[in-house]
């Protein structure tokens, strides 16, 4: 079957869980193209067809426009059976596909309503309207498509509620990628922090903390917000950073056994609290002990598997106490790491996941492979 999946939003660097969907797809027989807007050219992953658009130009609403639009002329020229997406802004073009004829299926990573509460860039006065703006049109797109993926069980029974057809297909690592060998003792004692990097992420905190440690932090990601970055460069926590930009999966990977801790701390926004961030278990398949969100799911995870700590991410001074109290006790980091890593072997990998979406992809078909 031909398939299609479409980001407006994501260059190729910060797609895994979307090149990790279509490799599984791939794998599974079927003949798929990830549709991006980068600039970075053709390319061919993984058995995935990667084509590009071209880059986006302009702020945020040119890429709602005509970014928009040049994925779905180019999508509507491919004429695949299926078109999978992933980014909101493009259930207009979803829309637009599914009219004509094509299988549209709607991949949900986050509960988006209550993710638009949060972004700085919409004034505070106009969020509540927009954000029940979006939710309207969601709940519309959402009866008409074949298929809602939803990253967490939470978001599919909102989708469910609707009448929706929807599944959980949750973020979790591709093993091979993350789970080495690692002695603890070739780790350096540093922490580290891998994946998007905004002010809701927790990563002012994390930095703020850092002087009343004797550590130092490898950040790997994409800021989201330019002058953020400009503003933490200004702090005493920024001279114990290791600024190391977008890595690939080789370079992830690299961090992930060269580190001690993981933080993932993100601030208590709605759509934060109940989502399934990958680095958390990227941290534990690499063996990491975790220091994350006192977030009740988050808690359930984390005290459950007996792999790190919890901390208010807002507070500096929690995250400087729980990140010296791990590194001062080797053996209880230690203990943790393997904890989490037993875990994720258990009950937290991929293969299972990729399972649950190939599967939809054999009733999309008809019962075909």
């Amino acid at each position: 079957m031909r398939v299609c999946h479409l980001t407006s939003a994501h260059p190729r660097y910060d797609i895994r869980i979307f090149v990790k969907e279509c490799a599984t797809l791939a794998r599974a027989g079927h003949d798929v193209t990830l549709i991006v807007a980068d600039g970075q050219g053709e390319e061919i992953r993984d058995g995935v067809r990667i084509h590009d658009v071209g880059p986006k130009t302009g702020g945020r609403l040119s890429r709602m426009t005509g970014t928009v639009e040049r994925i779905y002329r180019a999508a509507l020229a491919l004429r695949p059976e299926v078109a999978h997406f992933h980014d909101p802004e493009l259930i207009p073009a979803a829309l637009k596909l599914h009219r004509a004829g094509i299988k549209v299926v709607y991949d949900v990573h986050e509960d988006v309503p209550r993710q638009v509460l949060a972004k700085h860039w919409i004034p505070g006065a106009a969020r509540p309207l927009v954000s029940k703006g979006v939710e309207v049109l969601e709940h519309y797109a959402a009866r008409r498509f074949d298929a809602i993926v939803a990253a967490t069980p939470v978001i599919r029974r909102r989708f469910a509620a609707l009448g929706a057809r929807a599944i959980d297909v949750c973020n979790y690592p591709i093993l091979e990628e993350l789970v080495r060998n690692t002695p603890w003792e070739a780790r350096r004692n540093e922490v580290c922090y891998l994946g998007g990097i905004s002010r809701t992420r927790g990563i002012a905190p994390i930095v703020a903390a850092l002087p009343s440690t004797a550590t130092r932090l490898n950040l790997a990601g994409l800021w989201s917000e330019p002058e953020l970055k400009a503003e933490l460069q200004q702090q005493p926590g920024w001279a114990r950073v290791n600024d190391l930009g977008v890595l690939d999966r080789a370079g992830v990977a690299e961090v992930l056994a060269a580190s001690k801790i993981g933080l993932v701390t993100l601030l208590p926004t709605p759509s934060y609290v109940e989502s399934l961030p990958i680095k958390l278990f990227e941290y534990m398949a690499a063996g990491l002990p975790v220091i994350a969100s006192d977030f009740p799911l988050w808690r359930d995870i984390v005290d459950g598997a007996g792999c790190g700590l919890l901390v208010d991410p807002a507070d500096p001074a929690a995250i400087a106490t729980a990140i010296t109290a791990l590194l001062s006790n080797d053996e209880r980091a230690r203990a943790m790491g393997e904890a989490g890593k037993a875990a994720v072997l258990a009950r937290y990998s991929w293969a299972a996941e990729g399972d649950k979406l190939v599967a939809l992809y054999r009733e999309l078909a008809g019962g075909r492979a």
